[in-house]
């Protein structure tokens, strides 16, 4: 159910990197397929520098359901990655938890989703102890 085109609305996230580039985020579209029935393969577009590059990731089912394991970079490095909360027709909330440093994302199936929605992203991303001042707001053009 969760196959489709999906916007990235919103970040939350600690990131150092994020906070001091934040003013060059772009709109960005994700392209969700489940190659084996199971795993989630994510081919996210973003312009950088005046060109579209495209990231693509694989999500790895584990044994809880809605729990799934991405291979980071490095040796070792895995990034659990767990759907918080969707309604699969309008947004998806989803923790990304590598060691102690989480982050939670907010798509959208467009790129502007309900206030009520919103709401959730927030209450969602202080329940894990992060505020506002780390959610970063993707712009709906581009």
């Amino acid at each position: 159910q969760l196959a489709g085109k999906w916007f990235l609305v919103g970040l939350a996230s600690r990131c150092s990197y994020l906070a001091e580039h934040s003013h060059r985020l772009e709109a960005t579209a994700v392209t969700v397929t489940i190659p084996d029935g199971q795993s989630l393969a994510l081919s996210t577009f973003r312009k950088l520098d005046g060109m579209c590059w495209e990231i693509r990731q694989l999500y790895r089912p584990t044994q809880v359901h809605g729990h799934f394991l991405m291979k980071g970079r490095g040796y070792g490095n895995k990034v659990e990655v767990v759907v918080g909360e969707t309604d699969y027709s309008n947004y998806a909330i989803l923790y990304f938890q590598k060691g102690r440093s989480i982050s939670v994302k907010l798509y959208g199936r467009t790129s502007r989703v309900s206030d009520a929605i919103v709401d959730k992203f927030e209450q969602r991303i202080r329940a894990v102890g992060l505020n506002e001042d780390v959610i970063y707001y993707f712009p709906q053009y581009g």
